[in-house]
Parts: structure tokens; C-alpha cells; sequence
């Protein structure tokens, strides 16, 4: 999936619903740094302590900031960070998972159900690739996320941590995200790659050979569909003639960049669809209409565009005057 657009660049099996193992825990992360703050103090109860599975080896009663669990959550894969940050900021794991699914709405994963924090099996914990892909797009735009997930180690609190994921280091420009295993759901990876500007994600459910496959894929993306610019914030659009103006046209320049991924044979179009008819006065900034893109035909996306210059009413001649007052 390119992560700026949100196009699917290729897929198998994108909307069946499978374990999905630790990768849960990027929702996880994601919900704690939505809701809590990285120097919050966390007192680890017996039950995180105890949970089963990967850890961060928590003690009981040991305190840590919020932070510093997200590291052992995302880099070491803790199941014990993940019930202790649950109990922390949902004040319990059964109110945490609520918020999480909660998240799971907003951000349209309609397909997605969480049973747990750290993706322990269950029956009514289950997501698909699809709703994986655009988890992580959503969670990459935050940047303290974004920075634990590609931090390759660190050292906090008398921890050293290292991260599991092996794509940090064998992709270019791998910046993430989140392994995942268990005997039920098999090995589960979400990656995210960012090339020449361009940031890509690649997720796949039950596969063996996921390290050599995420790969292949990113080649494959970022190769097959780079990222063209169909309109730039702050450059000009268009001319517009204007009425009564102390100019004859004024500019109309894009509010915000827009650019989608297109493969050879693909073209990108925009053509201007004005608000109203242009009449001074103008003012510069004052939104006048829209750039609409099209993709071989089928609209994408549209961009407000705004006045360029401010442009004055063209004052009344003295033959004007003349004729008013008469």
C-alpha cells in the first residue's frame, strides 16, 4: 500500500480475516501515545509481570515510564509491556481493549477485533491485511511512533533493547514496523519503506518466508508505481480572466501537494472547476475552486485552489461618473 494515498499496489487474500499475532501491538502503541504521555510513570501490577509469552522481563511493583514500555513493547515485543501499558492507560485491560477497538473504527477497520493487547490467540481477536495496511499508514503519521519503530536498539532504564525486526536492517530505507508469532497464526510482519520521498507498506499474514516477500514487495512498489506530483502546494495552477479587475486574470495556486503512485500506461489529469465566476475584488488566499485529479478517466482527489494576488475593482472612468450623476 502506498501510504500516502492509501493505493493498493498488489494483494492476495487482502480481506481474510486471520490471527494476527503481534502485530497487534502497533494498535496498542498507538492508542497509549494517543492517550497517555511518554513521561507518565507506570507501576508494573503481578498480572503484567506474569503475562505469558515474549517479554521485556518486568518485576512487580518495578516503575517505568510510559516510554520506556512502548520501547520494550515495539522493540522486544513484550506481552508484559503491553498488559501493563493497558492497565495504565485503559485502567484496565478490558477498558484498554474497548479504546482499541474504539481506534479500530475511526480509522474504518471494519474487518479488525481485539481481544487482548499483545495478540494473544482468540477467537474474537482477527484482522486482515488490508485493515493492517491502513493501521500502519495511520499509525506512521505519528512521530513518536514512528521514532520507536525504527529505532534499531537502545538503552533506558538499565535495558538494553534490541529490535526484532531484521527489515531495519536488510531493506533500504526500512523505517518499521512490527513482527509477530504464534503456533496458530504463523509468522506475521507489517514493514514500512520510504524511498525518494515515498513511503510504502507492506504487510503479510502466515507467512514463512515474510523477511525475503516484504522485500521483494517494497522492490516491486516502489519500482512499478513511483509517486508523480499532479499539483504542488504554492505553485500556479491556472490563469483565470477576472472581471472589473485592476488586472485582466489573476493565479490560482494549489492549497496542498497532491501525488498518487502510477505505473507505466497510467496518466495523471487535473482540470479546474472554479467556484463562481472570478469578480473583483480578490482577495489573496480567498479560495476560488478546486483542482480536480483524475486517473485515467476516474477522479482521485481535489485541491482547493486559492488567489494568488490580490486584485483590486477597477475604478469607475469619468465618463462613468458622469453618466451616474446625470
Amino acid at each position: 500500500m502506498d501510504a500516502a494515498s492509501g493505493r493498493v499496489l498488489y494483494e492476495q487474500n487482502a480481506d481474510a480475516k486471520m490471527l494476527i499475532a503481534s502485530t497487534t501491538k502497533i494498535m496498542t502503541a498507538l492508542v497509549a501515545i494517543r492517550e497517555g504521555e511518554p513521561s507518565d510513570v507506570v507501576t508494573v501490577s503481578r498480572e503484567a509481570a506474569y503475562t505469558e509469552g515474549s517479554a521485556m522481563y518486568l518485576s512487580v511493583g518495578e516503575e517505568l515510564t510510559l516510554e520506556t514500555l512502548l520501547y520494550g513493547l515495539m522493540l522486544c515485543s513484550g506481552n508484559d509491556a503491553a498488559v501493563a501499558i493497558a492497565e495504565h492507560i485503559g485502567g484496565s485491560t478490558e477498558g484498554f481493549v474497548a479504546m482499541m477497538n474504539a481506534t479500530a473504527k475511526e480509522l474504518g477497520l471494519f474487518s479488525t477485533s481485539f481481544a487482548n493487547p499483545n495478540g494473544l490467540d482468540a477467537k474474537t481477536h482477527y484482522s486482515t491485511a488490508r485493515d493492517m495496511a491502513k493501521l500502519a499508514c495511520a499509525a506512521m503519521e505519528n512521530e513518536t511512533f514512528a521514532r520507536i519503530v525504527s529505532t534499531k536498539s537502545v538503552s533506558v532504564c538499565g535495558r538494553t533493547m534490541s529490535n526484532h525486526n531484521k527489515l531495519l536492517s536488510m531493506t533500504e530505507g526500512c523505517i518499521g514496523l512490527k513482527t509477530g508469532y504464534t503456533k496458530a497464526a504463523g509468522r506475521t510482519l507489517v514493514s514500512c519503506a520510504e524511498r525518494n520521498g515515498q513511503r510504502m507498506i507492506a504487510v503479510t499474514l502466515q507467512d514463512g518466508n515474510d523477511w525475503v516477500d516484504h522485500q521483494t514487495l517494497f522492490d516491486y512498489g516502489f519500482s512499478t508505481y513511483p509517486s508523480r506530483s499532479a499539483v504542488v502546494r504554492g505553485e500556479t495552477v491556472c490563469l483565470e480572466e477576472i472581471e472589473n479587475g485592476t488586472a485582466a486574470s489573476v493565479p490560482l495556486v494549489a492549497s496542498e501537494s497532491f501525488s498518487w503512485p502510477v505505473k507505466e500506461g497510467e496518466a495523471l489529469e487535473s482540470r479546474v472547476e472554479l467556484s463562481r465566476s472570478l469578480k473583483a475584488p480578490l482577495t489573496a488566499g480567498e479560495k476560488c475552486g478546486e483542482a480536480v485529479i483524475s486517473l485515467n478517466g476516474q477522479e482521485i482527489g481535489r485541491v482547493a485552489l486559492l488567489c494568488g494576488k490580490t486584485v483590486g475593482e477597477r475604478p469607475m472612468t469619468a465618463w462613468n461618473v458622469l453618466k451616474i450623476n446625470r
